[in-house]
């Protein structure tokens, strides 16, 4: 029987282990571009390319200023764990053993007795307590399940794809410093590029092999450029709200209702809650909330 019961589960595992695989491909992907975008600039635009040596050292330290912003902020976007409940929001062992037995009714009032201690100020549309039958426990505010991670993330904003992790509480700031950098290393690039481009299109620049590595850079870094812009705004304007994309989509139900603005402590203090109170760190990827 235990046999049988493991060849069930196998499939289910192995399923689970390829879901987590194929997430690293845009990972893979987007460091493949920025590989790539590093070889291109360094090598083939500012080394065999750019004639005048001031001009070349001079792009290549600001090149090399973004660059490393840019990874440093993209991976700790990526490495850091969600954060998700503490202890205190799980029900104690004989509330859980009663809650699963109860009617939905009964389980209401068994949340709702648990949860008089708890910080805990927002409820579903219908007005009741937010638990997370998956994990277990009653959801904190601005808490949400993400399927993808398997676990309630707290402050969720979003599960994000391209860094195969879910942006909340613990990342948010290196998100929004991710999608900074970016923006800035991708307008520097196309800016920087755009001359030789120009050059290499009207054939005023012999016919190499760098060609193609200038005329797609430019092409390439402008794409992302516009497509990381909106994005970046939209996320600006989520912080001087102090709104998540989800909340952003459905406004948050507290007690006496939904509230769109119901987190809001005015722009300034939004934004401390981001980047912390302390300015000087505000763009560097380090925690400082």
């Amino acid at each position: 029987m235990m046999g049988s019961l493991g060849l069930k589960m196998a499939p289910h595992h192995v399923l689970k282990c390829c879901q987590r695989s194929l997430a690293w491909i845009p990972v893979i992907f987007i460091n493949l571009v920025v590989g790539w975008s590093y070889y291109a600039y360094v090598v083939e635009l500012c080394i065999f390319t750019i004639p005048n040596n001031a001009e070349k050292i001079s792009y290549l330290v600001v090149f090399h200023l973004f660059f490393i912003m840019f990874i440093w902020s993209y991976w700790k976007t990526i490495c850091s764990r969600p954060a998700s409940p503490s202890k205190e929001f799980c029900l104690a062992k004989v509330e859980k053993e009663q809650y699963e037995k109860e009617q939905p009714d009964a389980q209401q009032d068994i949340l709702k007795k648990a949860a008089v201690g708890l910080p805990v100020y927002t409820r579903t549309g219908t007005g009741a307590v937010r638990y997370c039958d998956h994990c277990q426990v009653i959801k904190p505010d601005r808490c949400h399940h993400c399927s993808t991670c398997d676990m309630c993330v707290l402050k969720m904003d979003h599960h994000c794809p391209w860094v195969n992790n879910c942006v909340g509480f613990s990342n948010y700031k290196f998100f929004v410093l991710f999608l900074a950098y970016s923006m800035l290393y991708c307008v520097f690039i196309a800016a920087t590029v755009l001359q030789y481009f120009i050059k290499f299109w009207t054939n005023q620049l012999p016919d190499t092999h760098a060609k193609f590595h200038v005329l797609f850079l430019f092409f390439v870094a402008a794409m992302f450029f516009i497509s990381i812009l909106s994005l970046f705004s939209y996320h600006l304007w989520l912080v001087g709200k102090n709104r998540t994309t989800i909340e952003a989509f459905r406004a948050p139900v507290f007690r006496n209702g939904p509230d769109k603005n119901g987190f809001s402590l005015g722009f300034s203090r939004n934004v401390v809650e981001v980047f912390g109170d302390q300015k000087k760190y505000w763009m560097f990827p380090i925690y400082t909330r």
